[in-house]
């Protein structure tokens, strides 16, 4: 049964409404600087299988709680010193801790671990409604599971019209992609999920920092996800996608070869390669990796609309905040990678 869904401005009256809305149950898509989020009230058990239920996300793909202040944080975790030294540095950002959770969250949150994913967003808007609310607020993004996530208002109207009460628009997401999800559940943390707040960063503020394999491959069968965004489809357009990888010269090379076997081509260009690719299907992917993070999911559902079936994309180079636009190309392509050297 499909509901009527306000899509409105977020402005005070609204993030009241919004806040009403969540107490009772219901749900809202909101903005932070990563992307939009679908959320609950992290605490309602049948809040939060709503939210599974309008996206048609998989029971076993955890979600990250929401907060706005450190009271909140108590309420759902057990915080290590580690932690808190993260949280000094990062929060409110980009950066979800994975920690070990309290009997209080319920299961469905966090699919059966006994870790939960904490953040706090920094945006105006996510954080007035978690405290309107009076919750931590469970929120995956705000898409129907395995599309591009979305960084405006629009890309949540075009996926949950109908399934939510509200959509607050925020404006454009600023980072683009999700957060970095980090275990510091244990002695050395772990980069599950690369975001903004890299490895490197980590590492400066908790001494060390490793991230996990799992980054850049699927997962194997049997396999558990102790983050959203490892074990299934995500990030995907519709068409087919390959992601080329090595010097810039190999990646032109095996893209002029490939664009033309197939019609309605596209190729996803770093912007100082526009001119390699003249006369084309050619769209620019940003001028470096935190450009083209910020550019990317608009840039896959943007290749939907122009009803392209074929994505030829240059990749980047797997460090620093690369590596987080990496990961999401690498899931949409389903790990068509190709090394070009």
């Amino acid at each position: 049964m499909t509901m009527i869904t306000k899509l409105a401005a977020a402005t005070e009256a609204n993030i009241t409404e919004a806040g009403e809305i969540i107490r009772a149950g219901g749900l809202v898509a909101f903005p932070t600087e990563t992307v939009y989020g679908l959320g609950a009230d992290a605490m309602n058990e049948e809040a939060v299988r709503n939210i599974f239920a309008a996206k048609g996300r998989p029971a076993d793909n955890p979600l990250i709680v929401h907060v706005c202040d450190r009271e909140m944080v108590d309420r759902v975790c057990f915080v290590s010193e580690t932690a808190k030294k993260l949280m000094d540095t990062f929060w409110p950002g980009p950066l979800t801790l994975l920690l070990p959770k309290k009997e209080c969250v319920p299961e469905v949150t966090t699919a059966g671990l006994p870790t939960v994913g904490v953040r706090m967003p920094d945006h105006p808007a996510a954080l007035a409604l978690i405290r309107e609310s009076g919750a931590p607020i469970a929120a995956p993004s705000a898409n129907l599971s395995g599309r591009p996530s979305p960084t405006t208002a629009q890309h949540v109207y075009e996926d949950m019209n109908g399934r939510v009460e509200m959509i607050l628009d925020g404006g454009d997401c600023r980072v683009g992609v999700e957060s970095t999800v980090l275990d510091v559940s244990k002695d050395v943390p772990v980069v599950f999920r690369p975001g903004a707040v890299t490895p490197e960063m980590v590492a400066a503020v908790a001494g060390n920092c490793t991230v996990a394999d799992s980054v850049m491959r699927p997962l194997k069968e049997g396999e558990a996800a102790p983050s959203p965004g490892m074990k299934h489809r995500h990030y995907a357009p519709k068409g087919t996608m390959t992601v080329y990888l090595g010097s810039a010269e190999k990646v032109r090379e095996a893209i002029l070869k490939e664009y033309p076997l197939r019609e309605n081509t596209c190729i996803l260009s770093h912007e100082d390669h526009l001119k390699y690719y003249a006369g084309m299907n050619v769209r620019p992917a940003g001028k470096d990796a935190m450009e083209s993070a910020h550019l990317l999911f608009s840039l896959l559902r943007q290749m939907d609309e122009e009803g392209f079936d074929r994505i030829l994309a240059e990749g980047w180079e797997l460090k620093g905040e690369a590596l987080a636009v990496m990961n999401r190309m690498a899931r949409a392509a389903a790990f068509d990678l190709r090394e070009c050297e």
